[in-house]
């Protein structure tokens, strides 16, 4: 349905609407608003959302946010700001058969609406170069690959100041499991910047494979990486402990999670940066060297520095259970990780 508000009091609708008239001239978006508002006891915090039809560079479904925003007249103390500061976008590939005079698939409305609810419960917001993971496909039920979303500036839609504050428009994009650990690796940024060539606007595609099979991008994901670092600064781990002895302290991992680990810190700490490992109780930081700190242990925290030799001296720790010095005053142990099914079962050990 459309909305059916007086223009004089929907002043941050109207910015909305006027950022998309010049992208679909002439075009009437199909919009799908709420039975209940959200202030009623309704269960979607969005008040709506619209959805247009583009030909080019691929035909697809181009979904946007009404609600994250503030629509109506200004309320929240952040003269800023509008609302959060931003409304979500989504770019879905047209599946075969389908075209502007259909109607577009409903499970990303679903989705934009769950995003909605963890913000409105939470007050967390997203923000240009987020990622998460969507604990399985995208689109429940499908054999999509894409289990993982990630948020860029729309392309199309550049941030505006409007009568409530600033709004900025980010997008979802859909990503396999090997593109997320790229983006692990080095950015969300880079990592679809590199692969715009192969997904134009960005547009989720559910019947796509993983796109770094393709050699040529691969490696330039893997130089952005090695150039620039990783942008990601915190990993939370399930096993997470550390002992102490005469003269060396000893960090024991899980088995599942030292890939990850021995592949991020060459990336964060050659660059400068700091790599935090977390669990539910405790907290490990590795630290570069030259920044002037001694390692600092306590019960429930650490800091350690980690010079080049132990760097390097990562390339010998397997996921496989044992113990791997680092340096002459750190090594790891390595434990099974055993995962587990909804009742609490071991399904598989790892190491």
């Amino acid at each position: 349905m459309q909305d059916d508000h007086d223009d004089t009091d929907t002043p941050g609708w109207d910015a909305i609407n006027a950022a998309l008239a010049p992208l679909y001239p002439g075009q009437e978006p199909r919009h799908y608003g709420t039975a209940l508002p959200y202030t009623l006891g309704g269960q979607d915090p969005l008040d709506g959302i619209s959805v247009y039809w583009a030909d080019l560079p691929v035909p697809h479904w181009h979904y946007i946010t009404y609600g994250f925003s503030e629509l109506y007249a200004k309320e929240s103390t952040d003269a800023d700001a509008s609302g959060y500061g931003f409304e979500l976008t989504f770019r879905l590939a047209a599946s075969a058969g389908e075209e502007a005079q259909g109607t577009p698939p409903v499970w990303p409305m679903n989705l934009l609406q769950n995003l909605a609810r963890y913000v409105f419960g939470s007050g967390n917001v997203f923000e240009d170069g987020h990622h998460l993971n969507a604990n399985g496909p995208i689109a429940l039920e499908t054999g999509t690959r894409l289990c993982h979303l990630a948020f860029i500036a729309d392309p199309q839609l550049p941030a505006r100041d409007t009568a409530n504050g600033h709004l900025q428009f980010l997008q979802l994009v859909g990503l396999a499991d090997e593109e997320m650990e790229a983006v692990k690796r080095w950015s969300t940024r880079g990592v679809l910047q590199a692969l715009q060539p192969a997904m134009p606007l960005w547009i989720s595609d559910l019947q796509r494979g993983n796109l770094l099979d393709d050699p040529a991008l691969a490696e330039q994901v893997r130089a952005g990486s090695e150039r620039e670092g990783s942008s990601t600064g915190m990993l939370f781990i399930e096993t997470l402990d550390w002992r102490q002895e005469v003269g060396v302290t000893t960090l024991v991992l899980g088995a599942g999670q030292v890939a990850s680990v021995c592949e991020l810190l060459p990336l964060r700490l050659r660059h400068g940066r700091s790599l935090e490992l977390v669990s539910r109780e405790r907290q490990w930081e590795f630290i570069p060297v030259g920044t002037a700190e001694a390692a600092a242990v306590s019960a429930d925290s650490v800091r350690w520095p980690l010079d080049e030799a132990g760097l390097q001296a990562l390339a010998g720790v397997r996921a496989e259970r044992g113990i791997y010095p680092l340096t002459a005053a750190l090594r790891i142990e390595v434990v099974p990780t055993y995962l587990r099914d909804a009742k609490g079962a071991v399904i598989r050990e790892i190491g």
